[in-house]
């Protein structure tokens, strides 16, 4: 089991138990999220998924509860759940209040609850919805295969058919963005930069409010190369040389400027944290490709 510190003393983490009436990966998610901030990257998890009556969830809990006062006399529980099926929610909640050693998270009520006073419509209580195999996951697939097929420059001539297509000179974090943004349903182009090649004559031909330069820093630019080099930099000519980089971004600038394209910076920032801003620009732009996604 995982331990954490407390006042410098080691604390076993507890087992996270999660019920779902579908297969448990927002409960999951969600324990794995919360545990990290303790210093747990891989918590104990435990899943009992689509639950279908509140008899398996009271075995469920009787079980576990047995099994820990076994073990170490120690008749405390921590449940994650997200039921959407309202009688197994009230009942498990009703049972949560008369056993105090439960400590129980309902990760899904409170967000139907709000979204239902917003908007005044009902929840459906399907389980498993968001698992489904529909359109939006199709969509995912093809972006996802798209992207890859035009990556680093490659299928030029099909440019114009990428929801987004990003260029910038080499270790600008073209291809993690490209996938990142494949995955939320994207398809993604992306055109490496450099002093020696010209950029292919379609870029000229895309609308600059799908186009977007990704830009950073020579210092952090210089740094990243000279990672990447690693033993071989000493023999690498100018690629990671300060004044090569600093022309290197200089000229791709100077292509930003001409194309009218959005530029974002990129040093210093999480691969999703850049995706956000491309994503803002993007939805102020085309709110209407948003919709399946």
């Amino acid at each position: 089991m995982p331990e954490t510190e407390t006042g410098g003393a080691s604390v076993a983490f507890p087992m996270i138990y999660v019920i779902s009436d579908s297969v448990g990966l927002t409960g999951q998610s969600i324990a794995r999220a919360a545990a990290v901030q303790f210093g747990v990257e891989a918590p104990p998890v435990e899943v009992l998924s689509k639950v279908r009556s509140f008899e398996q969830i009271r075995s469920f809990l009787e079980e576990h509860v047995s099994q820990g006062v076994e073990r170490s006399g120690d008749a405390r529980l921590l449940l994650f759940y997200t039921l959407v099926t309202n009688e197994l929610a009230d009942r498990l909640r009703a049972y949560v209040a008369d056993h105090p050693n439960i400590v129980a998270v309902d990760i899904m009520t409170p967000a139907l609850k709000a979204i239902a006073s917003m908007t005044g419509l009902a929840p459906s209580q399907l389980p498993g919805k968001l698992h489904v195999a529909n359109q939006q996951y199709f969509s995912r697939i093809e972006a996802v295969e798209f992207t890859i097929a035009h990556d680093d420059g490659r299928n030029p001539h099909e440019l114009a058919k990428a929801d987004i297509v990003l260029l910038g000179v080499s270790r600008s974090s073209k291809t993690p963005l490209s996938i990142y943004l494949s995955q939320q349903g994207f398809k993604v182009a992306n055109v490496p930069l450099d002093m020696h090649t010209e950029p292919p004559k379609e870029i000229y031909d895309v609308d600059p409010t799908r186009l977007f330069g990704l830009m950073t820093t020579p210092d952090v630019l210089v740094d990243i190369r000279k990672r990447r080099l690693g033993n071989a930099c000493s023999v690498a000519g100018s690629y990671a040389d300060p004044e090569y980089v600093y022309d290197d971004l200089e000229r791709a600038r100077a292509l930003m400027r001409r194309l009218g394209c959005i530029v974002i910076h990129t040093e210093r920032r999480a691969v999703e944290e850049t995706a956000q801003e491309i994503l803002a620009h993007f939805a102020r732009n085309h709110p209407d490709v948003l919709g399946y996604r």
